[in-house]
């Protein structure tokens, strides 16, 4: 037993003599030979860059530093015939030694001294265009049929080797980012960079066409652990302004501080989880479609978790965002829709619809849910730029808000869209600016186009074409609500099934053909905002109406009777006193059902009414298809009965000022026929007057 033992025991030994012989035969090959080794894979990325990219890479001197350190100088990459993409002075590298026996090259430390990478492109001509391969290189992260790319272990595989990559150490000395917009630059300037036992700092001169600014990224950054925490802020001023959007958009956007952390990522079950969180300080904007002032956010932050999986990626709805005072939980998921071979010969691709191009193969879903809020912290989150007619109101009691939204662009009419809210003792008690009070009484109204101010009047009895609701025609009112919103006198002041269909809509057509404006939001906008084309103005068009519908400020028929006597009906004509006497020199209880049916159908576009007249003065033939499609969804809804119907043939005499605006436009009248979506017929020279 002995004696077996010591002979193991003297293999063993052999066998570590002779691990160790090879361990110094190949450390002592490897240095002997290393200077040959650089050499060669500098020729075969040389080669690489020449052959594959169109681009010479020359290195001026290559030389190794220690145990496993090389620096190389003056390196330059110019694509050929274009701007030079890169020159670094000096560049000094360490690898983990032992790991280049098994194959991998794994960074220990990294410096960059003097040097530019500049991205140029003068018009159509880029000196990057050569790297950007269109080629798949995702191809072994698609599924058996090679048809479905796999995000969960694309998104793994880059972020695990980006990590991989990152030094313990690194040092960044005058080095600068160029980007060369024909004629806008962007110049980050990165005077000092240090990645230290993993503390992190930046020190970033950002100048552009129209300012410099200096900027500090500091943190820590633990590669090992796959955690980060960064900060972003400005050095010389408040102010953190981001280049290039301003001269690119038009967008103005700053903000005093942002912190972005990673958290960490797993992968399993072919998902990826990635975690972490993001908050950012005084953030300003500002835009011309956005507001005409500045939006300032005090505070926004939000604690994200996405998840990849084989066909899809989303944010989870365990997501808390906080907006000033108030915080919700978003939802979205991008998810590549099956192939389906029926549906794609019934639904053929619509390259021009602008929003096939973006979801054609993928099924968008989205909600959004509200912690419960307070009414008064919801109000004062609200930033006054966007708000301003909100500005000083106060409320009590609390909501919970809840949206949910699916959408497969092949199957827009199975799409939904689900907005609701739950109050708790929810009461405005003060209004802000807009006084929604005020239209339960006279005021002055002036309605403006193209941003300029129309003659002003008043809405009520001080005016003389002023009319109550009862001494309007119920065939008016019933032709009305029936064009602009069927369920006016039932809702609070939206209607998700319009939401729904407008969308729908939209889609089919490939742009923003129709808006779900109720008569709520039209007698809103009218009254207390600007025309103005603005996402402030659609936000505060919403909120209002939502208050005026769902705090009982003014009664339903108040609210019409308003409406009627103040839109527009023709070129100077306001409110339908004058409407009734610019047609037919009549008043409003006098109107007739086929006169009713003409005032409603002109609504959508007032100013070309006289495109619906033929040459002779009678209305063309197109319009007896629309006033029959009105009368039709008039009986349809009980809104008339069919004795109302008796003797009715969808003729209008005009009688009244509007005559001469007829016959003066019959040398421009288009017979171009066209039917909506909804049945409602027109011609070109409507749609161009819309």
């Amino acid at each position: 037993m002995v004696l077996k033992n010591n002979k193991i025991k003297s293999i063993l030994i052999i066998a570590l003599k002779f691990i160790g012989a090879f361990l110094v035969i190949a450390v002592a090959s490897f240095f002997l030979f290393r200077g040959y080794f650089l050499n060669k894979a500098i020729a075969k990325i040389t080669n690489k860059f020449k052959t594959k990219y169109q681009a010479e890479l020359k290195i001026g001197n290559a030389s190794f530093i220690g145990l496993s350190g090389v620096q190389l100088d003056n390196i330059t990459l110019v694509p050929e015939g274009k701007d030079t993409l890169l020159n670094i002075n000096y560049f000094a590298t360490s690898v983990r030694f032992w790991y280049l026996f098994i194959g991998e090259v794994r960074v220990k430390e990294l410096s960059l001294k003097s040097g530019y990478i500049q991205l140029v492109k003068k018009g159509d001509d880029k000196n990057f265009d050569n790297f950007l391969s269109k080629k798949d290189t995702l191809k072994e992260d698609t599924d058996k049929a090679g048809s479905k790319i796999n995000y969960a272990k694309v998104v793994y595989k880059l972020i695990s080797r980006l990590l991989a990559q990152v030094p313990n150490n690194v040092l960044v000395d005058q080095l600068s980012l160029k980007i060369v917009d024909n004629d806008k630059h962007l110049d980050l300037a990165i005077n000092e960079l240090s990645l230290n036992n993993q503390v992190f700092d930046s020190k970033i001169i950002v100048t552009d066409n129209f300012q410099a600014q200096k900027w500090r990224i500091s943190g820590t950054a633990k590669t090992k652990e796959r955690r980060a925490d960064l900060n972003i802020e400005r050095v010389d001023s408040e102010m953190v302004i981001i280049p290039y959007l301003n001269e690119r958009f038009g967008l103005m956007a700053a903000f005093n501080k942002v912190r972005f952390q990673l958290d960490g990522f797993e992968f399993s079950n072919e998902e990826l989880k990635i975690d972490g969180a993001a908050a950012i300080d005084n953030l300003l904007i500002n835009h011309e479609r956005i507001a005409k002032t500045d939006v300032i956010i005090n505070h926004a932050d939000i604690t994200y978790h996405y998840l990849f999986g084989t066909n899809f990626l989303s944010l989870d709805s365990s997501t808390t965002v906080t907006f000033n005072q108030t915080k919700f939980h978003p939802y979205f998921k991008l998810e590549e829709r099956a192939d389906d071979e029926d549906l794609n010969k019934k639904v053929p691709r619509n390259k021009e619809n602008i929003f096939y191009k973006f979801f054609d193969k993928y099924i968008v879903s989205m909600n959004v849910r509200t912690e419960k809020t307070l009414a008064q912290d919801f109000i004062n989150s609200l930033p006054s730029a966007l708000f301003s007619h909100i500005q000083g109101m106060e409320a009590s009691g609390s909501f919970t808000y809840k949206l949910d939204f699916k959408l497969d662009i092949h199957k827009p009419d199975e799409m939904v869209f689900e907005s609701e809210i739950d109050k708790d003792n929810l009461h405005i008690t003060q209004y802000g600016q807009a006084n929604l009070e005020k239209l339960n009484g006279s005021f002055t109204h002036t309605p403006y186009e193209r941003g300029r101010p129309q003659r002003s009047f008043m809405v009520g009895s001080e005016n003389p074409n002023y009319v109550t609701y009862e001494q309007i025609s119920p065939f008016i009112k019933k032709a009305i609500l029936t064009t602009e919103d069927p369920s006016f006198m039932y809702h609070r002041g939206f209607v998700n099934e319009a939401f729904r269909q407008s969308i729908a809509k939209n889609i089919r057509a490939g742009k923003f053909a129709r808006g779900a404006s109720t008569i709520s939001m039209q007698l809103v906008k009218n009254v207390f905002l600007t025309r103005e084309k603005t996402m402030a103005r659609k936000l505060e068009e919403i909120l209002l109406v939502y208050i005026l519908e769902n705090n009982y400020v003014v009664p339903k028929e108040r609210m019409f009777e308003v409406y009627l006597n103040l839109i527009e009906w023709g070129p100077n004509v306001y409110g339908i006193g004058e409407a009734s006497r610019f047609y037919f020199q009549k008043s409003p209880a006098e109107l007739t059902l086929n006169e009713a049916l003409y005032l409603a159908s002109i609504i959508p576009s007032p100013k070309g009414f006289m495109y619906k007249f033929a040459k002779d003065g009678t209305l063309k033939p197109y319009m007896e298809r629309t006033f029959q499609f009105i009368t039709n969804k008039m009986l349809v809804r009980n809104l008339i009965i069919p004795d109302d119907t008796v003797g009715l043939n969808f003729k209008v005499n005009i009688s009244g000022i509007a005559k001469s605006y007829i016959i003066k436009s019959d040398t421009i009248v288009n017979d171009s026929i066209y039917i909506d979506d909804d049945g409602l017929i027109g011609t070109v020279g409507d749609k161009q007057e819309e």
